[in-house]
């Protein structure tokens, strides 16, 4: 699932005018249309004639394991959606969803302890809801492009987030995920050690800010959805810039008759609440399914589509009531494996091939261990936290005290 934060390009502005250019080109050309050739399905495999090579081993990149050599075949009898189960998902979401916000409108006069009650299983059903969003935006919810685009625009307003230019965000997210050279677009702010230690002042107090538990969890969604999806951005197309606009005129439509019928405040009562719950769950998921014990993270020169999918994304298992409302995303593995499978179909492609049952599960407990990280080791490859950093430090200084 994907859950956008405004990323910090400022490490870029510090290299040469000419190599920015060409690495936003780069991107752009070899990244963002290697994702379209396989979102279009131009292969008869309809997983697209990637450029990267699909039997590289995963944990030796020379190797080529036969196991490797199956997984697009696995993959893509699950990626036709099913008419049936997609309008049975819009129905057992969509109506409960809009069932609690009138009970929450009711309890408004008996108790707001208990309107924020309800709150929290509203919130379960929008977040459901962004997960029907999200399939749309890579047309898998529905075989017709433009009732994805249809249904997207009407989720995207639930969820106050710009369909198209959501989508367009989302799709370099896809084909620079796990890419250290990629980072930027998308993403949560995450710096190696070399571009921490060798920040200036304000920049590593600025970042230690932003990865605040506090800020990232709390402050974050409620400014991400709130204000930030509010505002066109410069780096897409009219047409996303013009979604923009159309979701704003559909929100002010909205808290314009809710103002005129239950009143401005009642409606701020129940919808804020809901926003921040939902939000807050949102964005851990999209965290943890990138940084947890074990990622898979490397330069361009190095990177390989099939190890970003299996080992930069999370097999988060979750209990069965959560993966049922977070729409079986912590499958993300899956999903970035190929985004053209609907949500309802992630657990069974898991289960279909013996390669993916090697895929180490995060469970509820074991990912609260991603509070702790905060800045990826190149050396080790791996993420540490502040604590190990100093400890670093400490080593490479002894030799010198002694």
């Amino acid at each position: 699932m994907a859950y956008p934060v405004p990323a910090e390009n400022t490490v870029r502005s510090l290299q040469p005018l000419l190599d920015l250019i060409s690495r936003a080109i780069h991107v752009a050309r070899d990244r963002f249309q290697c994702y379209n050739r396989q979102r279009n399905g131009r292969s008869s495999s309809k997983t697209g004639n990637l450029s990267y090579s699909s039997t590289r081993s995963i944990e030796h990149p020379k190797g080529a394991p036969a196991e490797m050599l199956s997984w697009k075949q696995a993959v893509a009898k699950y990626q036709e959606p099913m008419l049936r189960k997609s309008i049975w998902q819009v129905v057992n979401t969509l109506i409960p969803y809009l069932s609690l916000s009138g009970l929450m409108i009711w309890t408004l006069h008996v108790s707001y302890w208990l309107t924020l009650a309800v709150a929290v299983a509203a919130a379960g059903f929008l977040t459901r809801i962004f997960i029907i969003f999200h399939d749309c935006g890579h047309g898998s919810f529905f075989r017709s492009q433009h009732a994805n685009d249809l249904l997207g625009f009407v989720t995207g307003v639930l969820t106050f987030t710009p369909y198209h230019q959501w989508r367009h965000k989302h799709a370099l997210h896809h084909a620079t995920s796990s890419d250290l050279d990629g980072r930027g677009t998308g993403d949560i702010w995450t710096l190696t050690v070399r571009e921490y230690v060798d920040a200036p002042r304000w920049k590593r107090v600025a970042y230690r800010l932003f990865r605040n538990p506090f800020v990232l969890f709390i402050l974050a969604p409620l400014y991400l959805f709130l204000i930030h999806q509010r505002i066109p951005s410069r780096a897409v197309g009219r047409r996303e810039r013009l979604g923009v606009h159309w979701t704003n005129a559909a929100l002010l439509s909205i808290v314009v008759v809710m103002s005129l019928t239950v009143g401005l405040k009642a409606y701020l009562l129940i919808q804020l609440p809901v926003m921040a719950i939902t939000g807050t769950v949102g964005l851990w998921l999209f965290y943890v399914q990138h940084q947890f014990e074990g990622v898979y993270w490397q330069r361009r020169k190095k990177w390989g589509f099939a190890e970003a999918a299996l080992k930069g994304s999370s097999f988060y298992k979750l209990p069965r009531i959560l993966q049922w409302f977070s729409g079986n995303i912590g499958f993300h593995h899956i999903h970035h494996l190929s985004p053209r499978i609907p949500n309802y179909n992630l657990e069974s492609c898991h289960q279909a091939d013996p390669l993916f049952q090697t895929v180490k599960p995060i469970t509820l407990l074991s990912s609260l261990r991603s509070f702790t990280y905060r800045l990826w080791d190149e050396q080790r490859g791996r993420l540490i936290g502040y604590r190990r950093l100093r400890e670093l430090r400490r080593q490479r200084l002894a030799p010198f005290r002694s």
